[in-house]
């Protein structure tokens, strides 16, 4: 029987189980697979109990499709359904087995027509290692009430997408921003009510996270609606799957949003978005009369300025944007920094905050988080029309391996709430050394309108704390203490040998 795998680190030892079974597979390969499988667990799991107690109903019938559609389940054909899949695990045919059972479930839920993997039959798929795979996954239950509840797909198909993207290196940050990141983006702008875009949304983390705020803060799901577009088609594919298991409902295209905006008329309350960092194939050149450059017409090797410019277009009069750049386009010069100088002017910029070094999967260039408000005096909060508010969190959070650094949820309300004290949401704002400050669209112009943070609000004064140079004074003179002794012993052992050779000093 599957158990619900609660307990602490359960994502990590099932990730590590299904890793093994990878054998030489290439992980940006191995991701469709073990996902898709993912899927296919949870739905099942959905469907069967809601068969049992239609089963047990004598006035139901357990095969109508309806009574499923009905409870927003996903019916489930009987080629389909995990038990079927299990029993039939360790057959030589077992990858076309499942390419029939996605094939099957796609006929019969059309919102998911085109989406599920189907290449599991594939001579390059070791099979053993699929029945393998199959068994682990039917270890844990996915979409049962009390797994539900848990949230136990989400954390395992949230964690398998973040080991995914460490094991690709840069490939993964096509599909994956880091966890901490979006939650720092979400928690700022606080997309209660309304419409939510992102533009370039990988596989769906700023919705699935905007949809944890709300939950969290006990608003209805009912009162957002979801917008994005994604031009990797796998990469879409994840997206419509990691919505799907949610049930978060949402209008996601496929497509690029520069050459082919799919939703040209789209004027939305929230952006959240991760953009590729200076993307130099964007075909800017095709797009050179484009309504979209208000601010001017961005670099054709840079596509920085144009993703910036393709958010202001899409918020409505009162919209905000929190999005991710890279530190670059602070401060850049040329035709970038004339478009960064019409954006100030223009009173748009709301918020810089410089981020850690080594928060992300894909990238070592260091990045930052741009806001945009559309009317920073529309009476939602205080009126700070002239205003800029910069915050440097480079020393914030931990290593949590060699590699990677995380902002944990201290350091997220932190810079959370220095925003929303600055902007007029309760709580006493004020400028702290080093961390953050106000600073008037003049104060910026004497500064060219460059907007990184560490140019304005300065440097904290170190403060020596007396116990821990005591402490440091301590051990210092312990060390010192054994390395004398070392020393007075090496000294005597070379003038004993000195002597044996008949040179006394």
């Amino acid at each position: 029987m599957a158990n619900n795998g609660a307990n602490l680190g359960f994502e990590q030892k099932l990730w590590q189980s299904a890793d093994k079974l990878r054998n030489n597979m290439d992980a940006a390969e191995y991701k469709h697979v073990v996902l898709g499988l993912i899927f296919l667990k949870y739905i099942s799991d959905a469907f069967t109990e809601v068969y049992r107690g239609l089963d047990a109903d004598q006035w139901a019938d357990p095969e109508d499709k309806d009574e499923y559609l009905a409870l927003n389940v996903f019916w489930v054909p009987p080629e389909a359904r995990w038990d079927y899949l299990q029993d039939r695990a360790k057959q030589p045919d077992i990858g076309k087995i499942i390419d029939d059972a996605m094939d099957a479930i796609e006929k019969d839920n059309q919102n998911l027509k085109g989406v599920l993997p189907k290449d599991y039959a594939r001579e390059a798929l070791d099979k053993k290692s699929l029945g393998g795979i199959i068994d682990l996954i039917g270890t844990i239950g996915l979409g049962d009430t009390e797994s539900r509840s848990k949230d136990i797909l989400g954390r395992v198909y949230e964690y398998f997408l973040g080991q995914f993207a460490s094991a690709e290196g840069k490939k993964g940050g096509q599909f994956y921003t880091p966890r901490s990141i979006v939650k720092v983006l979400v928690e700022m702008i606080e997309p209660y009510n309304g419409r939510i875009y992102d533009p370039c949304c990988g596989s769906g983390g700023m919705f699935v996270q905007s949809e944890k705020f709300v939950e969290a803060h006990e608003g209805k799901l009912g009162d957002i609606a979801i917008y994005g577009q994604e031009s990797n088609q796998t990469t879409w594919r994840l997206c419509k799957i990691n919505l799907a298991i949610r049930g978060i409902d949402s209008n996601i295209q496929w497509g690029d949003s520069f050459t082919n905006d799919r939703h040209r008329d789209l004027k939305t309350d929230f952006i959240l978005a991760n953009p590729p960092f200076n993307d130099k194939d964007w075909k800017g050149e095709l797009l050179e009369e484009d309504v979209r450059w208000k601010y001017g017409i961005p670099p054709k090797r840079n596509a920085n300025f144009a993703w910036v410019q393709h958010f202001i277009h899409h918020l409505s009069p009162t919209g905000i944007a929190g999005f991710v750049l890279a530190n670059g386009s602070m401060s850049a010069g040329g035709q970038e920094g004339k478009i960064r100088e019409n954006i100030v002017k223009d009173d748009l910029v709301d918020c810089m905050v410089a981020l850690p070094s080594q928060l992300f999967y894909n990238t070592g260039i260091p990045a930052c988080l741009w806001f945009i408000s559309r009317d920073k005096s529309n009476g939602n909060f205080r009126d700070r029309k002239g205003e800029i508010l910069f915050i440097d969190a480079r020393n914030m959070g931990q290593m949590e391996d060699r590699t990677h650094r995380v902002l944990y949820d201290e350091d997220i309300q932190k810079i959370a709430q220095l925003y929303h004290s600055w902007r007029g949401e309760g709580g006493e704002y004020e400028d702290i050394l080093g961390l953050c400050k106000n600073v008037s669209l003049d104060e910026i112009k004497k500064h060219d309108y460059i907007l990184t943070p560490g140019r304005y609000v300065g440097f904290a004064k170190e403060e020596e704390d007396p116990e821990e140079f005591e402490e440091k004074m301590r051990e210092l003179t312990t060390s010192l203490a054994t390395l004398f002794k070392k020393s007075d012993e090496l000294e005597e052992e070379i003038k004993a040998n000195l002597k044996r050779l008949g040179y006394d000093l």
